[in-house]
C-alpha cells in the first residue's frame, strides 16, 4: 500500500502551527492567539530548531502533489521562501543579524505594542512575557557572541546604535516597560506587583543587553559597514524573492534617479517659475497651510487622509474587504524616526495600523511631504495589500495569508501605489506631487546606495551632480548622497542611513519591486487589449497574496 502524501494546504497549516509555537513573537505579530505570554528560544538551539522546520517542510512540499494552479502557486511560493531562509541560516546570516530596525532586539520590545491591553488575561500575558525578556536577551547575547567569535561579527555602527536603543528603552524613570503598564486597563490588584516586578526585570535585562553590546560585542565588531557580495546576494534574494544581476540593477537605479530629477524640476516650476527642487521645498515648508503643529493633531490628519482614501477608492478602483475599511493611525511609543505598518490580526480583532515613531522634540509636521506616505502605508498601499491577503480564505492557505511576507512584493506594491495615486489624480497638488517624487527619488537613491555600498562599487564618474562621483562608496559618502536626494528632517534621515547600512538588501525592494508591478500591469494590458480593467488586474494580482517576485512573475503571466 502506498503512503498517503499530505496536501499542500495541510503542509502549510502544519507549518503555521509549528512556526507560531517556535516563534511566539511572530504569532502575536500576525494575530495567532495562544502565544501572547511567551518568548522564543533565541539560543543557537532555538535558531537550529526553526531552521529544521523550514528544511523538513521543504522535503514535504517536494513529495506532495499539487492539485490545480492554486496549489501549484502556493507550493512554488513556499519553496522559494523556505529555500532562501535555509540557505541564509546555513551561511550564518540569520544567527549573526544585528541592526537598528529589524532584528531580535527590536522584535522583543515591539511585540508589546501589539498585545491586547484590556482585562485580566491581558495583564497576565504582559506579566509573563515581560518576565521572559531576561532569558530571551541572555540567549540572544550568547548567539551573537558565538557568531562574532566564529567569523560573523556585526558592524561597529550597528552595535553602537542598538546599544543606544537599549539604553533609551531602559532609561531610569522613563523605561518603556514601566510606561507600557499605564496602557493596561482592568488590572486586578492581585496582579499589579507581578506586573511591576516583571517590568523592572525586562528593563534591567534591556540595560544589561546594551552593556553587553558596548563591553563585549563592540570589541569584536567589524569596522566596515559593507557586508560583501555573497551575503548581500543572499539578503537581496530574501527581500526580493528574485535573482538579479546586481550591476544591472545598480545601473537601473541611476537611470531612475535621472528620470525623477527631471520630473522634480518640472513640478518645482509649478510651485514657483524657475524654482529648483530645494527652493520649491523651502517655499512649501514656510506655508502655514501645509504644516500641522502637535503630535495628536498630526495623528488626526493621518487618520482622516487614510479614511478618505478608503472611502474614495472602494468600489471604484479596488474592492476593499469589509473588515479592512477601518485603519488606525498611531503615534508609536518610541522615537527612532521611522514610519511603519502593522497588519490586522487573523480574527480582525486588531485593525491594521500606521505607526509614526516621532523623533524627540519634533512637534511640527509638513503635510505636503507625507500625503504620499499615507497612501504607501494605508490604502492603496500596505493596508489594502495585507488585508486583501488576509481576507482570501477561500483562495489562499493559512501560510499564504499569515506568514508569507516578501519585502519586494509588499514595498514594491506600496511604492507602485504611490505612483498609481498620482495617475488617479490624488497628487495633482504640486506640493503633494513633489512629496511623492521625493519619496520615489529616495527609493531610487537607496537602491544604488545599498547595492553600491555593500558591494563597494564605484559611483559613476558621469554623475557630476552626485557627491563622490567617480569614488567608491563608503558611509560618509552615503550620508552626503542621502542629504542630496531627500527632503527628510536630519534626525529621520540619519536613522534611515543607519537602517540601510545595517539591513542590506531591503532598500532596493521599493524601486525594483515597483518596476516589477508596472511591468506586470503593462503585460496584462497587452494581453487583454481593450478588455483590460485596472480594477480587475489589481484585484486578481492582490488575490494571489505576497510572494517572491520571481514566482509572482510566473503567476501573473497566467492572469
Amino acid at each position: 500500500m502506498s503512503k498517503r502524501v499530505a496536501s499542500i494546504d495541510l503542509i502549510a497549516d502544519q507549518y503555521v502551527d509549528r512556526a507560531a509555537a517556535l516563534d511566539p513573537l511572530l504569532a502575536t505579530y500576525v494575530g495567532i492567539a495562544g502565544h501572547d505570554d511567551q518568548m522564543p528560544d533565541l539560543s543557537a538551539d532555538g535558531f537550529a530548531e526553526r531552521a529544521e522546520l523550514d528544511r523538513s517542510t521543504l522535503a514535504n512540499l517536494e513529495a506532495a502533489e499539487a492539485h490545480g494552479p492554486r496549489e501549484q502557486i502556493a507550493r512554488t511560493a513556499m519553496q522559494e521562501r523556505l529555500g532562501v531562509a535555509v540557505e541564509r541560516y546555513d551561511a550564518g546570516d540569520i544567527t549573526s543579524e544585528l541592526n537598528v530596525i529589524a532584528c531580535w532586539v527590536q522584535y522583543v520590545r515591539e511585540v508589546f505594542d501589539l498585545m491586547p491591553t484590556e482585562g485580566e488575561q491581558a495583564a497576565v500575558n504582559f506579566a509573563k512575557r515581560m518576565a521572559a525578556v531576561p532569558a530571551a536577551y541572555s540567549q540572544l547575547s550568547g548567539t551573537l557572541l558565538s557568531a562574532a567569535r566564529g567569523g560573523r561579527p556585526p558592524a561597529r555602527l550597528q552595535v553602537e546604535e542598538v546599544a543606544k536603543q537599549c539604553a533609551d528603552w531602559a532609561k531610569p524613570g522613563e523605561s518603556f516597560y514601566a510606561e507600557v503598564l499605564e496602557q493596561l486597563t482592568g488590572v486586578p490588584d492581585s496582579l499589579r506587583s507581578d506586573l511591576e516586578q516583571a517590568a523592572d526585570q525586562a528593563s534591567a535585562a534591556t540595560a544589561e543587553l546594551g552593556a553587553f553590546f558596548t563591553e563585549e560585542l563592540l570589541p569584536l565588531a567589524r569596522e566596515k559597514d559593507a557586508c560583501g557580495r555573497e551575503p548581500y546576494s543572499r539578503a537581496l534574494r530574501e527581500f526580493l524573492g528574485a535573482a538579479l544581476d546586481l550591476e544591472e540593477a545598480y545601473a537601473r537605479g541611476w537611470e531612475e534617479i535621472a528620470r525623477i530629477r527631471a520630473e522634480q524640476k518640472r513640478v518645482a516650476s509649478l510651485i514657483q517659475p524657475g524654482a529648483t527642487r530645494e527652493e520649491a521645498a523651502a517655499i512649501l515648508g514656510e506655508d502655514p497651510a501645509r504644516r500641522i503643529e502637535g503630535r495628536e493633531n498630526f495623528r488626526a490628519w493621518m487618520q482622516d487622509l487614510a479614511d478618505r482614501a478608503i472611502s474614495d477608492l472602494h468600489g471604484v478602483q479596488f474592492d476593499v474587504p469589509e473588515q479592512a475599511r477601518r485603519i488606525e493611525a498611531m503615534i508609536a511609543p518610541t522615537n527612532a524616526g521611522g514610519i511603519y505598518y502593522t497588519g490586522p490580526s487573523e480574527d480582525w480583532s486588531r485593525q491594521g495600523r500606521v505607526w509614526w515613531s516621532v523623533p524627540d522634540g519634533q512637534e511640527s509636521f509638513a503635510t505636503w511631504k507625507e500625503v504620499t506616505t499615507i497612501y504607501h502605508e494605508g490604502v492603496p498601499g500596505h493596508h489594502l495589500q495585507i488585508s486583501q491577503k488576509l481576507a482570501e480564505r477561500e483562495n489562499l492557505n493559512r501560510w499564504q495569508r499569515l506568514l508569507c511576507s516578501v519585502s519586494g512584493h509588499e514595498e514594491g506594491w506600496a511604492t507602485y501605489a504611490e505612483r498609481l495615486m498620482g495617475e488617479l489624480g490624488y497628487l495633482d497638488d504640486p506640493g503633494a506631487h513633489l512629496g511623492m517624487l521625493d519619496g520615489q527619488l529616495m527609493a531610487a537613491a537607496i537602491t544604488v546606495l545599498d547595492i553600491g555600498l555593500h558591494l563597494e562599487l564605484q559611483i559613476p564618474a558621469g554623475a557630476s551632480w552626485s557627491p563622490g562621483a567617480g569614488e567608491r562608496w563608503n558611509a560618509a559618502l552615503a550620508w552626503e548622497f542621502l542629504q542630496a536626494h531627500s527632503n527628510l528632517e536630519e534626525a529621520r534621515l540619519r536613522f534611515e542611513l543607519h537602517r540601510f547600512l545595517g539591513w542590506p538588501g531591503q532598500a532596493p525592494s521599493y524601486m525594483l519591486g515597483a518596476q516589477i508591478w508596472l511591468q506586470a500591469r503593462a503585460e496584462a494590458r497587452d494581453r487583454a487589449k481593450d478588455a483590460f480593467s485596472l480594477k480587475d488586474f489589481h484585484c486578481r494580482a492582490l488575490g494571489l497574496g505576497s510572494m517572491g517576485l520571481d514566482p509572482l512573475r510566473e503567476a501573473l503571466a497566467g492572469l
